[in-house]
């Protein structure tokens, strides 16, 4: 929004000076026939606004065809402004130079004042020009400041909270969106553009199910941006450390250690390599798993038998958040629900799994232990 602002108020500039530069009033001290110059001058007034107005619509369109990198900063357009400045300081001087002693061979005050004017006008506007180029500029690459030093470059610091980036498949998977109306992230969040593109691909798919996963993704997103609790921010940002690097996981990882941010996904290889590379990463699947409720040998749960498990008599069944249970002696008992006590819990990379035996019902006998003679 910023930058169109910037936009609206150069192309206003640019024509209150162009119109205002030639005037059919008396100049205070001017001669007849400065005077009937500027009268004669000011029946352009039209033609040079309008052709003022003109070269800042080009610019403003040429700035809007390269890709924006960034939202805007108030420190960008300060920045922009000195250095706009200078450069106008510096262009003034060059076009004095050249007008003056190359081509007119005259000096600034034996000038005429109609001349005088117009050059004083085409000064100013470079120096709106300068100022326009050089403000847009720093707000489109302030996510990528570095030094001009040979060979050093100093890496931004972060201050407040890390951002945290989505991938693609935990947008699709839909629960980062349920995490959020919990209001336990504080966060902003940040959605690549890249990564934009990926679910865009995939909802297009000819594949029926990759699109329906695709326009799931894109229903996800719409739901996190529609939540007013949540600073979503789609990220247009073109860093050259992130375009370098090949496939989406690879700008990711990038991306994350350019801005020093927090990867959230339920991608097993992702996770891993952010791990090697030294990003810090949120796994879904984890967190999911570190919520499941927890239970002790010797509780009780209702669970129904929904299949037969791999041993003989076994039946298998689910909780609600879907841990596995194997229970002993319920083949026969499936797609009732029975109470069953737990008996152990083994943790495994694939989830939690809960084995039990019906409530009531005694323990196997121990084996006889045999020493030997």
């Amino acid at each position: 929004m910023l930058i169109w602002v910037l936009r609206a108020v150069f192309v206003l500039l640019m024509g209150v000076v162009a119109f205002s530069a030639i005037s059919s009033d008396s100049k205070a001290g001017a001669s007849a026939a400065e005077i009937e110059q500027y009268q004669e001058l000011s029946k352009y007034r039209y033609s040079f606004m309008l052709g003022s107005l003109l070269l800042a619509a080009v610019l403003v369109v040429v700035d809007w065809a390269v890709p924006r990198k960034s939202l805007a900063a108030l420190s960008g357009t300060f920045m922009g402004i000195i250095v706009g400045i200078i450069f106008a300081y510096v262009v003034g001087l060059v076009v004095d130079h050249l007008l003056l002693e190359v081509f007119w061979h005259a000096k600034y005050a034996e000038l005429s004042v109609v001349v005088r004017t117009m050059l004083g006008a085409v000064k100013l506007m470079l120096g709106i020009i300068g100022c326009y180029l050089a403000i847009s500029f720093i707000l489109q690459t302030k996510d990528d400041f570095r030094f001009v030093i040979p060979y050093v470059e100093f890496s931004r610091q972060s201050r407040g909270r890390r951002p945290l980036i989505l991938d693609t498949s935990v947008i699709i998977d839909g629960r980062i969106a349920d995490i959020c109306e919990t209001r336990i992230i504080d966060a902003p969040i940040i959605i690549p553009r890249f990564v934009l593109q990926e679910l865009q691909t995939i909802a297009d798919s000819s594949d029926k199910l990759k699109r329906n996963r695709g326009r799931r993704g894109l229903d996800m997103l719409n739901k996190l941006q529609t939540n007013d609790r949540l600073e979503i921010k789609i990220s247009d940002a073109r860093l050259p450390s992130v375009e370098e690097e090949g496939d989406v996981d690879q700008k990711l990882v990038a991306l994350a250690k350019k801005i020093d941010g927090r990867i959230v996904t339920n991608d097993y290889n992702l996770n891993k390599i952010a791990q090697i590379r030294g990003v810090d990463v949120i796994n879904i699947n984890d967190l999911a798993n570190a919520l499941k409720p927890v239970l002790m040998p010797g509780e009780t749960v209702q669970v129904k038998i929904l299949r037969q498990g791999e041993e003989p008599g076994q039946g298998v069944g689910y909780l609600e958040d879907g841990t596995m249970i194997v229970a002993e002696n319920t083949g026969d008992r499936v797609n009732e629900e029975i109470a069953l006590t737990v008996t152990s819990v083994l943790q495994t990379s694939a989830g939690r799994m809960i084995f039990g035996r019906p409530e009531g019902m005694a323990p196997p006998p121990r084996r006889p232990h045999h020493r030997r003679p």
